[in-house]
């Protein structure tokens, strides 16, 4: 495979942000912003974090963006660009490989961002290395130490579909309700960017991405912010025809399925209004799941079930009190 003629096939004819003085072509691109700048980066391996056998080139680079662009809205920032490194196998063919980098592009156009440079190797498996370039208007990043006593806790969208896209993609049993519907949310997830950008308004918000389960990610905001989060089990949106499987599933991988690209979050109760606004606005299914109080001995998450309340560890339940 011909480098250069790789790098003509891929790059883009025009760019879209205008804080761009030069993408690809020169040994690094240029741009300038009186934003702040969030970085990210991801890594995924054939084998490890995707397979051929369950999702295509397209819907790869689709979904290996779709979890940076998710870091980005995590931190407040709107997507501005992506770098690209591949490690390229003998087993993939150039088209192959430009049709992960379509459909990164296919996710790129709806939040305008453009690819501005990366590099392509030769090795044993294809691996994917993202960075991710966001703008946030200065002093305005979110973070997971802002949660307080009093706040709500909210998600985004439901919990658990890509979990189950991927339990119907390697099982062996194909009639389900709806099974379109969670694999492709296991393929083809969406951010939620454009709400995150849209909370620009609000001075203190907590978020967090679920890219390993509320259930890591809440661990996550309680130990950054030494308090305490309670969860209402009933509370925790999953999709109409998640009932379909098996409820240990259900229970597992609502929790701990991940993948989901979703955003758990707090936020003061006087700011309740203006954030259900804002996702009414934006098309967000938004819901309120908790609340947080302060730590007692050390930051921790609780689940309150059939008036039980058990103990949330980032590995699972433990503690029944």
């Amino acid at each position: 495979m011909n480098e250069f003629s790789f790098i003509n096939s891929i790059k883009q004819i025009s760019y879209k942000q205008p804080s761009l003085v030069k993408g690809i072509g020169d040994d690094a691109a240029v741009f300038r912003s009186e934003k702040d700048i969030v970085t990210a980066v991801d890594t995924f391996v054939e084998g490890i974090h995707f397979s051929r056998e369950t999702m295509s080139p397209f819907q790869t680079g689709y979904r290996a963006l779709a979890a940076n662009i998710s870091d980005l809205a995590a931190m407040g920032a709107r997507p501005a660009f992506y770098l690209v490194s591949v490690v390229i196998p003998k087993t993939w063919t150039l088209k192959e490989v430009e049709e992960i980098f379509s459909g990164m592009k296919e996710l790129a156009r709806y939040d305008h961002m453009d690819l501005i440079g990366g590099d392509t190797v030769s090795g044993s498996e294809l691996s994917i290395s993202i960075t991710v370039i966001g703008l946030v208007e200065k002093g305005m990043a979110r973070f997971r130490h802002t949660a307080q006593p009093g706040d709500h806790v909210f998600v985004t969208g439901t919990l658990g579909d890509a979990r189950a896209g991927l339990h119907i993609l390697t099982g062996k049993t194909s009639s389900y309700i709806n099974s379109s519907y969670f694999v492709k949310r296991h393929q083809m997830p969406s951010p939620r960017s454009t709400f995150a950008v849209s909370l620009a308004g609000i001075d203190r918000v907590t978020l967090n991405d679920v890219s390993d389960g509320i259930g890591n990610e809440a661990n996550e905001i309680a130990e950054a912010s030494d308090v305490t989060i309670t969860l209402y089990d009933v509370n925790i949106p999953v999709s109409d025809d998640f009932q379909q499987f098996p409820p240990s599933f259900q229970q597992e991988w609502k929790y701990f399925g991940g993948e989901d690209f979703e955003l758990l979050g707090t936020v003061a109760e006087e700011n309740w209004d203006a954030l259900a606004r804002i996702a009414n606005d934006t098309g967000t299914q938004l819901t309120k799941i908790g609340f947080v109080s302060e730590a007692e001995k050390e930051p921790s998450v609780y689940v309150i079930k059939d008036n039980r309340k058990a103990r949330l560890d980032k590995n699972g339940y433990t503690h029944l009190k």
